[in-house]
């Protein structure tokens, strides 16, 4: 998980839900420390006599510089996905120890960064393992199988409110509203993606909310969770490899062939509908969601050289009018105009 930043001093509500809990003893010292990181919410590191923990709270107002607000419900909806994917891998989540919904909060137990990186660090550090990528697309696909169909999981996660709120506005409809031209195209995928019910969407499948641990990836805040469509997780992930090829020159191979592989170990395990028809999903999403991270409300803050913000709008805005009709398609033309950015004269991405 995140290192910390310096210690603050909790809330009252915070110590009573401890206690409560069951998780601190009369008279036990807590140190809480902030833990870096996201938008969405707040973290802390809880150290305790002997051992140490996590406390997560979702705000009302994300941490952007636009205006963007999301129901803090979505806590709730979060413990939930976090249970139901430790019912089917109990390695692929932190273990769970406390929940108070009606105050937003829950506890999980503390993964030590010594032991569990955080997979985006590692990859903008150059350190990118492949078999790090297929493992995370293995998961993804096991856990959208183990979901799919299941009327249960869909009345429990009918959270399209939150969805629109946390990923279908600030991704799709802010970037229409930043690109007239390309608006109907963004509409289009919005309202696709919007009435899209098959899977348990976990909705935030970033490198940062990922841990490489030694029992295999680690996947944190689902605060996005949804009954939806599973093409997105896909293409959400594979976008965040894509745009840190650009960034990471010297790992640029390895990262593609991460996006790759992380596509194929995925799809390797849709049997809930035919696999062309996700595929085509996630590659017409893919470039929308690379657009997104440069025009939308949540930019990707490693991306501040213009040159890459071109490179992103010309290519994306491309597969956009003319849509790719798998991801590895949409993995060709990204690296076919990588190599032709990088001719002389061009004017070089990295």
């Amino acid at each position: 998980m995140s290192r910390p930043s310096a210690q603050a001093s909790p809330e009252p509500a915070l110590t009573d839900f401890l206690t409560a809990h069951q998780l601190a003893g009369p008279g036990e010292t807590a140190r809480w420390t902030p833990l870096a990181g996201g938008v969405s919410s707040d973290l802390w590191r809880v150290d305790l006599p002997g051992r140490s923990l996590c406390v997560k709270r979702a705000l009302a107002k994300l941490k952007v510089a636009a205006d963007w607000q999301a129901p803090v419900s979505r806590n709730a909806y979060e413990w939930a996905w976090m249970r139901f994917a430790s019912r089917h891998r109990p390695d692929s989540v932190p273990e769970l120890l406390a929940h108070d919904p009606e105050a937003g909060l829950f506890a999980m137990a503390f993964l030590p960064p010594e032991h569990y990186p955080v997979w985006k660090t590692r990859l903008l550090d150059g350190e990118v393992r492949v078999a790090t990528a297929a493992a995370v697309g293995e998961l993804l696909g096991t856990l959208h199988s183990a979901s799919a169909g299941d009327a249960a999981l869909a009345a429990e996660f009918a959270t399209d409110d939150n969805f629109h709120a946390l990923r279908i506005e600030p991704y799709l409809l802010a970037t229409a509203a930043a690109h007239p031209g390309l608006s109907d195209i963004l509409r289009g995928l919005a309202d696709r993606t919007a009435t899209t019910h098959l899977a348990l969407v976990h909705g935030d499948v970033s490198p940062k909310n990922i841990l490489v641990g030694p029992s295999g990836p680690v996947l944190l805040d689902a605060e996005c969770a949804w009954y939806g469509d599973p093409a997105f997780d896909l293409a959400f992930c594979v976008n965040h490899l894509l745009l840190k090829s650009l960034v990471v020159p010297g790992s640029r191979a390895d990262l593609l062939r991460s996006a790759r592989v992380l596509a194929e170990e995925y799809v390797r395990c849709v049997d809930w509908e035919p696999r062309p028809a996700l595929e085509a999903r996630a590659a017409s999403l893919l470039p929308a969601l690379l657009l997104a991270r440069v025009d939308g409300k949540s930019p990707v803050e490693y991306l501040t050289d213009d040159r890459h913000r071109l490179f992103v709008r010309t290519v994306a805005a491309a597969l956009l009018r003319a849509p790719a009709p798998t991801t590895a398609d949409v993995l060709d033309a990204w690296a076919t105009a990588l190599v032709a950015s990088t001719e002389p004269g061009s004017g070089r991405p990295d």
